[in-house]
């Protein structure tokens, strides 16, 4: 009889199918800190990780989602042989144009990396390895985001691609309190797509509250 009962335990559970996100962080991904950036800069530097560090800074600079990110290609952000200092695009998602920056370093970096992997203007910005025709697929570039955090130490599974989409963006905003720029420039069509992506409301409230003695 009992051995009937562990029987029956067993058969239950083996079709009992664990949750996706067990033992995983759900929720907004935080930014990167202005320290973490660096740290993650220097780190592709002394490496001389050309292609790394072009994909980073632009990354960081575009505020673009991965996959917009990943199919860019040369033409998208160099003309006549320069780096443009700025930029725009038709987002896959929202099929709305954004624009982007890209600061000097940014150039510099992606400037290196055209010249180090004989990019020609039609060609992916960040090709595939396996496959020169394609582009670097997004999982590839999580993988990426993955081993950069780790380099720094921080946690992989609270880190992801749309911290870098958030970083430049929550820092604009914590400089400015101008929700309006940082709608335009992820290319949000309602403001408060923005409020929710950058979790603004709660920051602001932690804020306030850190800044209250009682």
């Amino acid at each position: 009889m009992v051995d009937q009962e562990i029987d029956a335990i067993d058969s239950i559970s083996a079709t009992v199918r664990l949750p996706w996100n067990k033992g995983r962080l759900v929720g907004p991904k935080p930014p990167l800190k202005l320290r973490e950036i660096w740290g993650i800069r220097i780190r592709l530097q002394l490496a001389q990780h050309t292609r790394d560090l072009a994909l980073f800074n632009l990354a960081i600079d575009s505020k673009l989602r991965g996959c917009d990110l990943v199919t860019l290609r040369t033409i998208d952000i160099s003309h006549g042989g320069q780096v443009l200092p700025r930029a725009a695009i038709v987002q896959q998602k929202t099929k709305r144009p954004v624009q982007f920056e890209l600061t000097e370093q940014t150039r510099v970096a992606i400037a290196a990396w055209v010249a180090a992997a004989q990019l020609r203007t039609h060609m992916y910005l960040f090709p595939s390895r396996s496959n020169p025709e394609s582009h670097l697929s997004t999982r590839q570039y999580a993988r990426i985001v993955k081993s950069w955090v780790e380099s720094i130490g921080l946690d992989p599974l609270e880190y992801g691609t749309h911290s870098l989409r958030r970083t430049k963006a929550t820092l604009i905003y914590r400089r400015t309190r101008n929700l309006r720029a940082i709608q335009l420039l992820l290319g949000h069509s309602k403001l408060e797509s923005t409020v929710r992506y950058l979790g603004i409301e709660v920051d602001d409230a932690l804020e306030m509250a850190e800044q209250t003695e009682v």
